[in-house]
């Protein structure tokens, strides 16, 4: 089953728990946020004007070398947060909405209910 496909089947963990397949696929997209490059990589695509960056201006916004940004493009690829465009000798990387969307829908708690008014009630 590929990434997003366990994202969209998996039901928010305030309703009922991941199956040991959909906590692993999961588990790899927090994995590929957790490092400090990565996030600062997505945020930096996510909030360009025209919602796409090329490679130059990603490695330009770090002090690290071409292949070791190549990487971080790469990870962010498999796990399904970034897709890209190759236009003659440069490649453009766009945000997957449809990623970050089923992310924040894993993790949004209910508007009611017991876990809601635990939330509420710290």
């Amino acid at each position: 089953m590929e990434l997003l496909e366990i994202l969209e089947c998996s039901p928010p963990l305030t309703r009922e728990p991941l199956d040991s397949e959909q906590a692993a696929g999961v588990a790899r997209v927090f994995k590929a946020l957790g490092d400090p490059v990565r996030l600062r990589i997505l945020s930096i695509v996510a909030s360009r004007a025209g919602g796409e960056v090329c490679v130059c201006d990603i490695t330009d916004a770090f002090e690290l070398s071409q292949p070791t940004i190549s990487h971080h493009l790469k990870v962010l690829k498999e796990v399904g947060l970034l897709t890209s465009e190759r236009r003659a000798s440069w490649v453009y990387y766009r945000l997957v909405p449809e990623t970050l969307g089923e992310l924040s829908a894993l993790l949004t708690l209910p508007a009611s209910g017991p876990t809601a008014a635990a939330a509420v009630s710290r």
